[in-house]
């Protein structure tokens, strides 16, 4: 008997086929160049956060923990442990850990409000805050009443060598030492009242204070200056820069020892000793078009927040070796404030937010992400994908969508329907294998963490 024996088929390897490429680190958004940018970086996103890195996942929600009014005009902090607010109907208000008490009314339903924590000779530290039309208020730990003395015209009170500061117009007030009533005593002594005219080549009034240990920082909409010194004798001031100032006092914030603050040219840097520079925001330039009056900034104590009207808000992680931007949607903040490493956020809807949860008052987040172009050494080579694979986390009730683009940018968006493997998602890409590149956009809503992005192609000859 004879035995028929085939041959053996000999498979050829395919020619320029690439070993599988692997996104496991994602920095945030970058506006820069598409083509020029790490596969690392998104062109576009919506309430994703780095908080997970190298991971990138939905952004915390919040809850709401009361709306008053039509707008927040303020937020401060007691001691560390009472949050209040003032609202755009007059009030002054504090939150009782399950509603808001009122203790004043008939308020202007304007001016924004600012907040510091000042003891001196006060029976106890007291909250007191001002808006430059009401008198100057105080809280004692029950009740709210007039600061006597202090200048009711007094704007962004704020805190330095034992002092209460405040802006009337071009001109810089300070109380006597520990004494927050008395800001009338010029008798050349140490301890007495202080007063001065901030000069501006462009002769603008003090739009921000911020007192800290070494110095007080002053802001105009165009200017920033800087006072030093402990007592009256030797209070001496120093212009930074006549390029850039601050667009409001609320739009001003200092971490770690940093001042960021927004101008209309950008979100600038100031750590004192250089010029400020906006070289860290330059990657999110696209998003600041919006720059004005309205815009907000604060920070958690870790990550900072520069609102942008109408609707963005640009997070960043300053954190070693990430130093990301996220683009958040749907929060539209006045103000804010840190109490209990925990962050709070007035709106321009009346309503007082706390960050954290995973839905926005109820309701799921969307978002969405968008890569860089992805191609070949050169843009005339084509693209042939094989195989596209997402790892992402999808808990039950999230979704996930995977579209993908022809275009360097647009929506020209097509649909591709992935098949969910645990936590793995194929994505077919046979109706795109011979393009000159390939974007994915990766959406959906509600708790997601996304790990990975592996994409595995043919590199063809140029032609």
């Amino acid at each position: 008997m004879k035995f028929i024996q085939k041959k053996l088929v000999q498979y050829q390897s395919i020619s320029g086929m690439l070993q599988p490429i692997t996104i496991r680190g994602f920095r945030g958004v970058n506006t820069f160049d598409p083509f020029s940018i790490d596969d690392s970086f998104f062109t576009n996103m919506s309430n994703l956060t780095t908080d997970d890195y190298p991971a990138v996942s939905t952004r915390p929600g919040y809850s709401v923990l009361g709306t008053v009014g039509t707008k927040v005009l303020g937020l401060g902090v007691w001691k560390g442990i009472e949050l209040h607010a003032v609202f755009n109907d007059g009030t002054w208000r504090k939150w009782t850990g399950s509603s808001w008490a009122t203790l004043a009314s008939g308020l202007s339903t304007s001016a924004p409000w600012t907040f510091t924590n000042f003891q001196g000779n006060l029976d106890d530290v007291n909250l007191i805050g001002c808006n430059g039309v009401n008198p100057v208020k105080r809280y004692d730990g029950s009740t709210v009443q007039d600061l006597t003395g202090a200048p009711s015209a007094g704007k962004y009170i704020t805190t330095y060598q034992n002092r209460l500061w405040v802006a009337v117009g071009k001109e810089l007030w300070s109380c006597s030492v520990d004494n927050p009533t008395d800001w009338n005593t010029f008798d050349q002594e140490d301890g007495s009242s202080y007063r001065k005219t901030m000069e501006s080549t462009a002769g603008e009034d003090i739009n921000m204070l911020s007192g800290g240990l070494t110095k007080l920082t002053i802001g105009m909409p165009n200017s920033l200056h800087e006072l030093y010194g402990g007592v009256p004798s030797n209070f001496n001031t120093r212009l930074i820069t006549e390029d850039e100032g601050i667009v409001s006092n609320a739009a001003a914030v200092t971490n770690s020892g940093v001042m960021h603050f927004i101008h209309n040219t950008g979100i600038y840097e100031y750590a004192g000793g250089v010029l400020p520079n906006k070289d860290f925001s330059d990657t999110v330039k696209t998003y600041l078009d919006g720059i004005n009056t309205n815009s907000a900034a604060g920070s958690d104590g870790e990550k900072l927040y520069f609102y942008i009207p109408s609707d963005t808000l640009l997070v960043y992680d300053p954190r070693p070796g990430i130093t990301a931007w996220s683009v958040w949607k749907g929060i539209h903040p006045t103000c804010f404030a840190l109490m209990n490493h925990e962050l709070y956020i007035g709106d321009d809807q009346g309503r007082i937010l706390k960050l954290g949860g995973t839905n926005d008052g109820g309701n799921f987040i969307s978002w969405y992400c968008v890569t860089k172009p992805f191609s070949n050494g050169s843009l005339a080579q084509k693209l042939r994908w094989y195989k596209l694979f997402i790892v992402a986390d999808v808990p039950s009730g999230s979704t996930l969508q995977v579209f993908l683009s022809r275009s360097i940018d647009g929506d020209d968006w097509e649909e591709v329907t992935p098949y969910m493997q645990g936590s793995r998602v194929i994505i077919p890409v046979s109706r795109f294998a011979n393009e000159n590149y390939l974007r994915i956009k990766i959406s959906g809503t509600g708790p997601v963490t996304i790990r990975e992005i592996t994409r595995q192609q043919r590199q063809l000859p140029l032609y």
